[in-house]
């Protein structure tokens, strides 16, 4: 090879290792606090905004009390992807992030799985008395569990079925009752049952409960991150909600699109 050739291939070598370098260097890797009933739908769109802009998304999954509670200790997350709209107002109120970023980024539907058998009617199992223990997600840290309670007041249940309840730290926890055969029910989120068969679970009416109305903000960890405030932009995008609503979330209660 000429001297000209190596020349031309030493050039070629330093423009991609340049190249490569500053995609590198504008590369972030941001840290995400998101409740597990978008467990599923987070990782969808974690893939497709990394595979968008390189950058690197770490998601910390739990009950949406037990994250805000992490987020006002000082645990470094740039983003709050909370299961209701009150833990991610308090964390704009007490200063803990940005409130002009605050966002509804998606609407829970509340579900009743049984852990095999056909379920046609849930309401009419939980009219009946108890044959077996309710697994639903602690009130207290999970709109998902306070939706259940709601579910259950709004049949005039409630008192009938507190013998029979079995608790779990978040839904994601509920869920885990039932697949293990803990409890032979459990109120659970829609999102978490994709790959079942429409049978296999009832979807409550959205009239027994409160709307699971599901707000992000962005935290003050994340204030100067030009990627964080891409990925809140991201997700209130036509892209992004395609993907949340393929997870079985609904947007009916979101005034206006961003």
């Amino acid at each position: 090879m000429s001297k000209s050739g190596i020349a031309k291939n030493i050039l070629q070598l330093a423009v991609v290792t340049f190249f490569i370098f500053c995609v590198s260097a504008r590369a972030e890797t941001l840290k995400i606090a998101v409740a597990a009933n978008f467990t599923n739908a987070a990782r969808g769109l974690g893939a497709q905004f990394e595979a968008d802009t390189g950058h690197n998304l770490l998601f910390s999954f739990g009950s949406t009390g037990k994250l805000f509670a992490q987020i006002k200790y000082g645990a470094p997350f740039d983003i709050f992807l909370s299961a209701d709209m009150e833990r991610a107002t308090k964390t704009g109120n007490e200063r803990l992030g940005l409130p002009e970023t605050q966002m509804t980024y998606a609407v829970g539907r509340l579900a009743l799985v049984t852990n095999g058998a056909k379920l046609q009617d849930g309401g009419e199992i939980l009219i009946r008395p108890p044959e077996g223990k309710l697994a639903l997600a602690n009130p207290k840290l999970a709109p998902y569990g306070a939706a259940a309670r709601d579910v259950l007041k709004w049949l005039g249940v409630f008192e009938q079925w507190m013998p029979f309840l079995v608790t779990g730290n978040s839904v994601a926890q509920a869920y885990q009752f039932v697949i293990t055969g803990n409890a032979s029910v459990g109120f659970v989120a829609l999102s978490q049952l994709h790959d079942k068969p429409r049978n296999s679970y009832w979807l409550v009416p959205k009239n027994y409960h409160q709307p699971i109305r599901q707000d992000a903000i962005l935290l003050n960890a994340g204030e100067n991150s030009g990627a964080a405030r891409n990925f809140m932009k991201f997700l209130g995008s036509s892209a992004a909600r395609k993907i949340i609503a393929r997870h079985g979330y609904d947007f009916d209660v979101i005034k206006q699109a961003n």
